[in-house]
């Protein structure tokens, strides 16, 4: 079965810290672009950040810069999202997504049906 799994979201206070995961099973992801994506409660999805397949090229939203870093093991067939300095704003359901053949801006701005596989997502609250 081919699958994307996130863990690692969580409760944290504002200014702290949380690293998810987006692990494949049943694929390999290297030759997958991969983007992490959140909806707030009430809100749309958007895109936070993504990572390229072969040349690694990360991407952020503007809100996430400093703050967050992308990263992929492809041993591991897994990719990271290291959240810093987490605010209020930054609360929702985080969740990742792979494409192939695609460019590392584009990825974060791929409609939904647009991706080849998407996970289900790990819940992310930042509050006091």
């Amino acid at each position: 079965q081919l699958q994307l799994v996130e863990s690692g979201g969580g409760l944290v206070q504002p200014g702290g810290s949380l690293r998810l995961s987006c692990a494949a099973s049943g694929f390999t992801l290297d030759y997958f672009a991969i983007g992490w994506f959140r909806q707030a409660p009430g809100g749309e999805r958007e895109a936070v950040s993504c990572i390229g397949a072969s040349d690694g090229k990360t991407y952020y939203v503007d809100s996430v810069k400093g703050r967050f870093t992308i990263s992929r093991d492809d041993a591991k067939n897994t990719v990271y999202l290291q959240m810093d300095s987490l605010k209020p704003e930054d609360t929702g359901v985080y969740s990742c997504a792979a494409r192939t053949f695609t460019t590392v801006q584009a990825m974060c701005y791929t409609p939904p049906l647009g991706m080849d596989h998407w996970g289900k997502g790990t819940l992310v609250t930042v509050s006091s």
